[in-house]
């Protein structure tokens, strides 16, 4: 017996026993994320004090194209990384995958923090720099797919959307504390001098250690029930291969990603250059608009998650497709041309109620259009693809229509993409009552809504209420 749009939901084996475990497994799944984006931020936030370290002259402006170019290589990784540690979470265990995957960014960070000058080592210095960017890449990206596996699979029915909302939670707090630390180093801690000598050095080492100690905590995450009966009915299915068999599912995230990549990177990566450039905000000014900015997202996004297990995950990403096609133009033209650093925080508001959400739900989202066996792939590969073809070039792009002169074409740009992305949105399924998760653990094929009961001859089924929010049990 079948329900129309609905999936059985999980067997409550697959879940921890525990609020106080399942709490642990939520923090230790999502804790990487803040590891890496913590490292991905301090690298260029200390670019200007650590460039002439890896880079031969004196001159700063010869200096940090090199090192921003270094910065860029790390774009050019996902695809591969997601492929690899994405099927490798498929065949040995998303656990294993997220503790390798937070090992390679411990050991990104101390090729930096330990890493010798041109000066000792000649081209040796920006070699090392290249491969810690290269590490960085790869690491990224088998932790997005995985994580979001992970947190998709380990949170009970009725509190995914919430629990998922951590990863982004944990990458905004990443972010976060990277601008903290700058602040605190360069206003209390050291002088220039010292900051240039040596001090740089010391968010890389501190990135590490937070990284062993992720470790440390991922090494006793409790697996999921979805990883080990998938694995026991598709032991010698290849993941990447299994990848070319969803192709439609595979586009859909790419459709899913396109406008909510484009416009967190143009919003929280590009947006403080464009106070600075556009506005005319000091260095100072547009900081502290950009930080307060990034705190609102911060905050929102749990209450967008939560949002998402009452309404459904749909009518957030129509609603950010939506607000986004209407209001992206307007917020940039606005934003352009407020010169108090008082309302362009006020204007710059509007963006994180916009994008929180996408940010909020599209782990999840994601997680649960996929079988079990080929999850962590499936979700990592054509994400981590958009975000290197399109969140990647976002920032390039911009600059480009700058120089061009025609620097509102910007606006349009990313009106497009997220417009794109509302068509996908529109036509979609609302994965929140017909997700694959749960399936394989309740030992049902894709799309099933019965399994067999072979002690009584009956057939079982527990068929979720199509709001999601009743089941059904009972046999026939």
């Amino acid at each position: 017996m079948s329900t129309d749009g609905a999936r059985p939901r999980p067997a409550t084996t697959s879940k921890p026993s525990s609020t106080i475990t399942r709490l642990r497994s939520i923090f230790g799944g999502s804790v990487g994320k803040l590891i890496e984006w913590f490292d991905f931020y301090v690298y260029p936030a200390f670019a200007i004090y650590s460039s002439k370290n890896f880079f031969p002259g004196f001159d700063q402006t010869a200096q940090l194209p090199n090192t921003t170019g270094v910065f860029s290589l790390g774009f050019l990784m996902p695809p591969i990384g997601s492929l690899v540690l994405g099927s490798y979470a498929d065949r040995r265990g998303r656990r294993e995958a997220l503790a390798l995957s937070v090992l390679m960014m411990a050991g990104g960070s101390l090729i930096i923090a330990l890493c010798l000058s041109y000066g000792t080592i000649g081209v040796g210095a920006p070699l090392l720099l290249i491969a810690r960017r290269i590490v960085q890449g790869f690491s990224m990206s088998g932790e997005y797919g995985t994580s979001a596996t992970y947190l998709s699979e380990i949170a009970t029915a009725d509190r995914r959307g919430y629990y998922s909302s951590f990863q982004y939670v944990t990458l905004i707090g990443g972010q976060l504390l990277a601008t903290l630390l700058l602040l605190v180093m360069q206003t209390f801690l050291l002088t220039q001098a010292e900051l240039e000598a040596w001090g740089w050095r010391m968010p890389f080492a501190i990135g590490a250690a937070g990284a062993l100690f992720a470790m440390w905590l991922r090494r006793n995450l409790a697996q999921t029930e979805e990883f080990r009966s998938a694995s026991a009915s598709h032991a010698n299915k290849a993941p990447v291969r299994e990848l070319f068999r969803h192709p439609r599912a595979v586009l859909l995230v790419m459709g899913l990603t396109l406008g909510g990549t484009v416009a967190f990177y143009t919003f929280y990566t590009y947006m403080q250059k464009f106070l600075i450039n556009t506005t005319g905000l000091t260095r100072d000014e547009a900081t502290a608009v950009s930080t307060a900015s990034l705190s609102l997202f911060w905050l929102l996004q749990p209450i967008m998650g939560s949002l998402s297990d009452r309404i459904g995950r749909k009518p957030l990403l129509i609603a950010f497709g939506t607000l986004g096609f209407v209001f992206t133009v307007p917020i940039f033209t606005t934003v352009s041309t407020a010169r108090a650093p008082w309302l362009a925080f006020l204007i710059c508001t509007s963006a994180p109620a916009i994008v929180s959400a996408y940010s909020s739900v599209n782990a999840v989202v994601k997680a649960e259009l996929f079988p079990a066996s080929v999850r962590a792939v499936d979700v990592g590969f054509p994400y981590a693809l958009t975000v290197s073809l399109f969140g990647g070039s976002a920032e390039y792009i911009a600059l480009r229509f700058k120089n061009f002169g025609h620097e509102d074409w910007l606006y349009y740009y990313v009106m497009g993409c997220i417009g794109c992305s509302l068509l996908t949105y529109i036509f979609m399924r609302d994965t929140r009552t017909s997700s694959e998760i749960g399936t394989e653990a309740n030992g049902v094929a894709s799309g099933t809504q019965v399994s067999g009961k072979p002690n009584n001859g009956a057939i079982a089924f527990r068929a979720s209420h199509a709001l999601g929010d009743r089941a059904i049990d009972g046999t026939i």
